[in-house]
């Protein structure tokens, strides 16, 4: 009860600045929680996937392998769909890989959506933190110029020592949304760096092995 009553104090303290750091650190865990859900839902969903289409690539079975991506959301399935359709109407290996190129470029918005945001809400609670300390100094500096001589020291102490509440909560904001920043960002870019890997080896299993389904289709005709 004791912590309670330290954090309720504190934060009245803190002056009405207090409430748009809250609200900005609101919006930020909101964020943070649906990006983290989401980017590890979709690590999940495109090791599923590739595991899935795999033996199918391995073994030019393209029909199979696009029946697997089509019925699938992972993002990685939208990336091997635009290239399977691409093999079927061109063999080369550099139009395939254009073509992975451009739905890769068409995910990589999805992945970063809104994350950026953190950065910026960790700089506003810090600035609003700042913003807030140095209006309740002025409001202290006023206060004290009227007050008794003998009591401007004590009351100057007290009145800084309450202004600096909203610049501390605004780093207490601000840090664990830059550390959670950086975290996300570097959980995207290995998605990216999954995805361009698994274009690589699909673009291998093409080089290596021609469609299997391309001989029968020539001979029943």
């Amino acid at each position: 009860m004791g912590a309670y009553t330290v954090i309720v104090r504190f934060f009245q303290e803190g002056g009405i600045f207090m409430y748009p750091i809250v609200l900005v650190l609101a919006l930020g865990l909101a964020i943070a929680i649906e990006r983290w859900l989401f980017l590890t839902t979709t690590t999940a969903k495109n090791k599923v996937l590739w595991n899935k289409v795999t033996p199918f690539l391995k073994s030019g079975n393209y029909t199979g392998a696009m029946q697997a991506t089509s019925k699938s959301k992972a993002l990685i399935a939208q990336i091997m769909t635009y290239g399977l359709n691409r093999v079927r109407s061109a063999r080369r290996r550099e139009d395939v890989e254009a073509a992975m190129e451009e739905s890769l470029m068409e995910v990589m918005p999805r992945l970063e959506k809104r994350t950026h945001y953190l950065a910026t809400f960790a700089n506003i609670a810090t600035l609003l933190g700042l913003l807030g300390t140095i209006i309740g100094l002025i409001n202290a500096f006023t206060a004290v110029s009227n007050a008794n001589p003998a009591e401007k020291a004590d009351l100057l102490s007290a009145s800084i020592s309450v202004a600096m509440n909203t610049t501390a909560f605004g780093l207490m904001v601000a840090i664990p949304l830059l550390l959670v920043h950086t975290l996300l960002q570097t959980k995207t870019t290995e998605i990216v760096d999954s995805l361009e890997m698994a274009s690589v080896k699909f673009l291998n299993s093409i080089t290596e092995k021609p469609a299997g389904e391309a001989a029968p289709s020539r001979s029943a005709g």
